[in-house]
């Protein structure tokens, strides 16, 4: 009687994508997945050690797809605009393994091309050496954070988008203005957290890099 197939990493991986298509991270399992292929959950621990290391690679490989093609093109602002945008697209595809990339990063080839492209692209800010790792820190946070919660609105069902919009219109325009006189004032104009998401994860990644340009060395002056 022939055995069972012999699952490749690479299929392994395509297949987790699939079913995290359809559930999220929580209800996945490696069983579930094992079912999937149609094999047991030992045959997978043999190529990932746990689930958690399972999910990292395959937000990993979304981090490999969102360097696809990329070139290190304008200035530094414009390369690491350019590089958030692509990871926000990619994630976009798939926002279930957002928030497993901002909880657990990775260590893959993915992580390690966007990191070097972010530190090449810091460096050549003029930034001193000695700053690059901490600037670098901060905007790899602000980054995960803003692709997380875009993702987090994003998985919800259109049920659920409307039963948010409903109370967050009953919040707002019906704050008590003797309580809410802020709120009161500004209720017709204040926009629901999902509104607008991609001018305002354009423009808040823009004053976090406009804040690291008026820490640099003037023109002309030595860096370390």
């Amino acid at each position: 009687m022939a055995g069972r197939r012999r699952w490749t990493s690479e299929e392994i991986l395509d297949a987790a994508a699939d079913l995290l298509r359809t559930t999220d991270t929580e209800s996945f399992s490696v069983r579930k997945l094992a079912a999937t292929l149609g094999t047991d959950s030992s045959s997978l621990y043999r190529h990932f050690r746990s689930k958690t290391e399972l999910l990292r690679a395959v937000a990993d490989r979304i981090l490999v797809e969102s360097m696809d093609g990329y070139r290190a093109e304008g200035d530094w602002k414009q390369r690491l605009t350019a590089l958030a945008l692509r990871m926000r697209e990619a994630f976009g595809r798939q926002p279930q393994l957002a928030a497993v990339w901002g909880r657990y990063a990775s260590g893959g080839a993915g992580s390690r091309l966007v990191m070097e492209e972010v530190l090449q692209a810091l460096r050549a800010s003029g930034l001193p050496d000695e700053e690059i790792p901490a600037r670098y820190h901060r905007l790899a946070v602000l980054i995960a954070a803003l692709i997380a919660s875009e993702a987090g609105v994003s998985t919800i069902t259109p049920e659920e988008y409307e039963q948010g919009m409903e109370l967050f219109r009953v919040a707002v325009l019906g704050a008590d203005p003797d309580r809410f006189p802020a709120l009161s004032h500004f209720a017709r104009d204040v926009a629901p957290l999902g509104a607008d998401r991609r001018a305002a994860f354009e423009e808040i990644l823009a004053a976090h890099l406009a804040h690291i340009e008026t820490t640099l060395p003037p023109t002309g002056a030595p860096t370390p």
